[in-house]
């Protein structure tokens, strides 16, 4: 059986007492229970944008990231694009509305807030974790209170039926899907009518030609992590319920004072690569906002999350680690990427001497989605340090700030 309490702990953050108590009780029980066994790594996650848009989004990750186009699932109400590293690292499922009048409980939620709505049906949709029985975990965690969509519900939201999926979380608005595969087997979903749409392979085989032709594409990795902002009061809750809904564990938390914020990571428990199965980390302000203007500090985050609602902020590619020609692989990326008109928020941040380089895109037009590129040196560990966080922070508080009579 595995022990999901007996790593190791990283970070300065002080975390609340109940936080700490609750923290053992939830990964000793999940581990007693049998769900830390049968819950493994990340096979896929969701992505949706309006419509008419996943074309072009498609030659965006193709240039920007390993992905390739692989097949479409047509359905009824949607074109879900499966793109695909390998077998060993997480598909993206890319969910395109056929109508823009469609309305759905993940557009509710965009609706809700002022630059969300501007885009009612781009977000992230949240992950879907292989399982060896995706029934026992299901009804597992419904006797923990955890509640999901159930089998008419995912037909007429448009979703893979192999597919057991959470209703979205109060505290991050993502769900958490369950599916089975045999060891070694193919992942497939079973939804709509399976098509190679030549528009999409087209815009695959751009953004590849661009990748190839700049000299990019060996020295991009599978994703690292994917970071979710949230409420301050809700951070704790947050990393709670995803691990008792994953096979993770908590690995530690920073206090980016600067920033007003902290950086809280979880990972998971079989200590497999990144690669295979992403981080999952969790920003949220110290304090929150309605208390703000009494100290006057920058509150990037939590503006972020009264903007676009709790969600989803960026997926970190992990850039190979070398030089060429005296400059660092990330910085080869950047400056390809830039020159084909993408911009960054930033310059990279962080030196071979601090351990990692770190960058931010700016959000993309049709997913609203940032790109982080990391790049770590010789055998550094962690994620991040927290200079380059505070820095990371400030420049995607600048760009997404917008004005309070929103």
């Amino acid at each position: 059986m595995i022990c999901s309490t007996t790593m190791p702990r990283f970070g300065d953050k002080k975390n609340s007492d109940f936080f700490e108590e609750y923290l053992q009780r939830l990964l000793t029980q999940r581990d007693s229970s049998g769900l830390t066994d049968m819950i493994g790594g990340i096979e896929a996650f969701m992505i949706s944008v309006e419509p008419g848009n996943s074309v072009e989004y498609i030659t965006e990750l193709a240039l920007m990231t390993p992905y390739n186009y692989l097949v479409t699932l047509d359905s009824e109400k949607h074109l879900t694009h499966v793109l695909r590293i390998d077998m060993n690292s997480p598909d993206i499922l890319l969910r395109e509305v056929k109508y823009a009048e469609h309305n759905d409980i993940f557009r509710s939620l965009n609706d809700l807030y002022p630059v969300g709505a501007k885009r009612p049906h781009s977000r992230y949709l949240g992950e879907i974790l292989l399982t060896t029985n995706r029934h026992e975990v299901v009804a597992l965690q419904q006797e923990r209170e955890f509640r999901f969509f159930s089998i008419g519900q995912l037909a007429d939201l448009d979703l893979p039926l192999n597919v057991s999926i959470s209703k979205p979380s109060p505290y991050t608005q993502n769900v958490v899907g369950y599916m089975e595969r045999p060891e070694n087997g193919i992942r497939f979903y079973q939804h709509g009518n399976c098509v190679i749409l030549p528009s999409a392979q087209a815009a695959n085989d751009r953004g590849k030609e661009m990748q190839t032709r700049l000299g990019i594409g060996d020295l991009l990795c599978p994703i690292d992590h994917l970071a979710t902002r949230v409420y301050s009061q809700n951070r704790e809750s947050a990393i709670l319920e995803y691990l008792a809904l994953s096979s993770y564990y908590f690995w530690g938390s920073y206090d980016i004072a600067d920033q007003n914020s902290s950086t809280n990571v979880t990972k998971n428990t079989r200590l497999d690569p990144e690669s295979k199965s992403p981080a999952k980390v969790f920003t949220a302000n110290n304090h929150p906002y309605c208390v703000n203007h009494l100290d006057k500090m920058p509150s990037p985050t939590e503006t972020f999350v009264r903007n676009y609602g709790p969600r989803m902020h960026h997926i970190a590619v992990e850039v190979k680690d070398g030089n060429q020609q005296g400059k660092e692989n990330i910085d080869v990326v950047v400056d390809a990427i830039t020159a084909q008109g993408k911009g960054f928020l930033l310059n990279t941040v962080g030196s071979r001497e601090e351990g990692l380089k770190q960058i931010f895109s700016s959000a993309s037009d049709f997913s609203s989605l940032i790109i982080e590129y990391v790049q770590r040196f010789d055998d550094f560990d962690g994620f991040f340090t927290k200079e380059n966080v505070a820095s990371l922070t400030y420049a995607a508080g600048q760009e997404e700030s917008v004005s309070n009579e929103l």
